[in-house]
């Protein structure tokens, strides 16, 4: 027997649930519940024939044409459900936790499946995500110029015991022209939101979270309203790292990408490094000068950086001097600091 549960009772239970999604895959693609695999009932061209029926005939003779499509295919949803779940347990929704969820509950519970149908389906999860971003959270700020070897020290936060929420990572972008590191692909942006709103539910909000110094777009993403506010406001430790350390790190990180792509990169930012700035930038990478190159991209960086710390009350900025060699050393530092 389906059983029909809350959001929330799914996200506290360990019971071993497989998260089955039975929207279209353009629907997944576009974004989803983290975790979820998807079993579509219907695929892109059928649902728009069935919408049509819908709205054009009524809603039975949809049902209708809605088994006349699926019928042939049920063998087939058993068989990808067992190797989603060889368990046979699984929680199933859709956008509204209405048919197509239901059907497909159905049919695995009828061939012996464990099954629990999410109320309200996507819908639902949507609203909740954006809950997450409406409540205070304890964040702390990790500051510092460009390569200043701040991913790197968050992540050795996480190996402490700390709690971090990895923007750049969840974004898939280092926050810059050239942040897409030639490989990278941004998800969507409900993707995106749904990752983060995930994350921040698992940790504890009464204990400091921290999260890394951004403007609110990450590429082409954009983070939260609240969160981002929180971030302004709340504490920012910064890193001060001397220049040529981060020309090291960055040679270090950036020397190895195409040239094509930096020069590309570079070029996007050409109003703000200006023409001169700009076409001596261009010819480092030709010549294969990646220390020039990097020195004026972080001329222009710098110079942001600073324009964005001047906005912030400067009562909650703790600048701490870096000396250290590694990630590691400069993360114990820090927390012995705090």
């Amino acid at each position: 027997m389906v059983k029909e549960i809350e959001l929330e009772e799914y996200l506290q239970s360990d019971g071993g649930y497989v998260l089955l999604d039975t929207r279209t895959p353009a629907e997944y693609e576009k974004a989803h519940m983290p975790g979820a695999n998807n079993l579509p009932l219907l695929d892109n061209e059928e649902r728009a024939i069935i919408g049509t029926t819908f709205k054009q005939v009524g809603r039975e003779e949809a049902i209708l044409q809605g088994f006349d499509l699926t019928g042939h295919k049920w063998r087939s949803f058993i068989e990808q459900a067992l190797e989603f779940a060889p368990n046979k347990k699984v929680a199933v929704y859709c956008w509204r936790g209405g048919m197509r969820s239901g059907i497909m509950s159905w049919i695995l519970d009828l061939y012996g499946f464990d099954v629990v149908k999410i109320k309200k389906g996507y819908k639902g999860f949507r609203n909740w995500v954006l809950d997450q971003f409406e409540k205070d959270y304890n964040i702390i700020v990790l500051g510092g110029m460009t390569g200043s070897h701040k991913t790197e020290v968050l992540m050795e936060f996480k190996t402490m015991g700390e709690q971090i929420i990895d923007l750049e990572g969840l974004a898939k972008h280092c926050g810059s022209s050239y942040g897409t590191m030639n490989i990278k692909v941004q998800p969507t942006q409900e993707e995106f939101e749904n990752q983060m709103a995930y994350e921040l539910y698992a940790l504890d909000a009464n204990k400091r979270i921290w999260v890394e110094d951004e403007s609110r777009t990450i590429g082409k993403l954009v983070v939260p309203q609240n969160i981002f506010r929180q971030m302004r406001e709340n504490r920012l430790i910064k890193m001060d790292i001397g220049r040529e350390k981060r020309i090291d790190f960055l040679e270090e990180e950036y020397g190895v990408l195409d040239p094509s792509f930096l020069i590309e990169a570079t070029e996007r930012i050409a109003k703000r490094l200006g023409p001169v700035q700009t076409k001596t930038a261009v010819e480092a990478i030709k010549n294969g000068d990646m220390r020039e190159f990097i020195s004026i991209a972080l001329d222009y960086y710098d110079k942001a950086y600073k324009r964005g710390l001047s906005t912030r009350d400067a009562e909650t900025i703790d600048i701490i001097s870096i000396e250290f060699e590694n990630s590691n050393q400069c993360a114990k530092y820090i927390l012995e600091k705090l």
